[in-house]
């Protein structure tokens, strides 16, 4: 297994606010775990309000749990609630079930980490984190194509835009 440098760790959480910059988000916090699911790295821009910490963690933590981004997780719990709550009683951490969870892999598809975003909407947080992601050269699940995506068993997310933008 490809260990998540603490160095890459913070060049993901860089590029994630970065693009929470270009984004005009607001001001967010950002988690990345290892693979085994224990603190790489976490930063919480100034103005983030309170308890930003533990939502980022229980994204990144719900992620990590399924092997799916956190917004697939939260499709998991509607359609399966009894499944949801009973991993939700044995998990060793926190599952906070909303976007902006996202899996970290290497070139491979290999799970390396997860990171956990949260300050704006879900769909701003999930795009700031593949961003993130991708600004340190690893790969989000949405970077596969769809024969590695079988492949690898990855869920694929419905297609993210920012819900803020009109679309005529």
């Amino acid at each position: 297994m490809r260990a998540l440098s603490l160095a890459k760790a913070l060049k993901i959480i860089e590029g994630t606010f970065a693009a929470a910059k270009e984004h005009n988000c607001y001001a967010l916090a950002a988690i990345v775990l290892d693979a085994g699911g224990r603190i790489k790295a976490f930063q919480k821009q100034d103005g983030a309000s309170l308890m930003r910490f533990e939502i980022a963690y229980g994204k990144a933590f719900a992620a990590l749990s399924l092997g799916r981004s956190s917004r697939m997780v939260l499709q998991k719990a509607k359609e399966k609630p009894l499944f949801v709550q009973s991993l939700e009683r044995i998990a060793d951490g926190p599952l906070f079930l909303e976007a902006g969870g996202q899996l970290v892999r290497d070139d491979q598809g290999e799970i390396m980490g997860a990171i956990g975003v949260t300050g704006d909407v879900n769909e701003m947080d999930d795009i700031c984190a593949i961003a993130g992601i991708s600004s340190a050269g690893l790969r989000a699940d949405d970077h596969f194509g769809e024969n590695d995506q079988r492949r690898l068993n990855i869920k694929r997310n419905p297609k993210l835009k920012d819900p803020r933008k009109k679309s005529f």
